[in-house]
């Protein structure tokens, strides 16, 4: 069970955001994910709680930010309740899309994990975004191509890493994104600074 720490900064100025401490575990659903959202300065800043089914498909999701809830399940497409700060308003949603994305580096290993892609094959996707600071919901098309697949030496033997290059099919923005296992190593906005134990290996 892989348990660390990402931090979180602006991929442009590269001013820190937040960190996240994370858990993550294949399970006899597929791969859940969780964790807690601190600021710079320590305050809590959210969670994230994410189960996928074994076809990487997402079960359950439950998003908090600043006194902002989500929660969502694959259901016709994706579909979402979204509820404000009081308690008092809620708001759902749903998009024939695919999965889920946001912030967290847990989106990351999903999307990918859903399309188990082969080495330089290309696919679209089409994701529901919750955006910080107040998870509001946002449609995304994206293209994900697999680059490479390495193996690097270490103490517990061989570790799978995937480059894949993901563009923004509305700006045509890229980057990369590596991936093992069920760990982020590297991705725009995202860096790995504390790993307890070695990434699971998905079947």
């Amino acid at each position: 069970m892989p348990r660390g720490r990402y931090s979180l900064h602006d991929p442009h100025d590269h001013t820190p955001l937040a960190e996240e401490h994370f858990q993550c575990a294949p399970g006899p659903s597929g791969w859940r994910y969780v964790s807690q959202l601190t600021t710079p300065s320590g305050d809590h800043h959210g969670s994230v709680d994410l189960t996928l089914d074994e076809l990487g498909r997402p079960l359950r999701l439950e998003l908090h930010a600043a006194a902002w809830q989500v929660r969502g399940a694959a259901l016709d497409g994706v579909t979402w309740v979204r509820t404000d700060p009081t308690g008092t308003d809620a708001t759902e949603g749903n998009v024939r899309a695919q999965a889920f994305t946001g912030t967290s580096p847990a989106f990351l290993v999903a999307t990918a994990r859903l399309l188990r892609l082969t080495p330089s094959a290309a696919t679209r996707v089409r994701l529901v975004a919750f955006t910080d600071p107040v998870l509001a919901p946002r449609t995304v098309d994206q293209s994900w191509t697999l680059l490479k697949r390495e193996a690097h030496a270490t103490d517990n033997g061989p570790l799978i890493v995937y480059e894949y290059q993901v563009t923004a099919l509305d700006t045509g923005e890229q980057h990369a994104v590596h991936i093992a296992g069920d760990v982020v190593l590297a991705a725009p906005g995202i860096e790995l600074e504390d790993l307890e134990s070695p990434p699971s290996q998905f079947s």
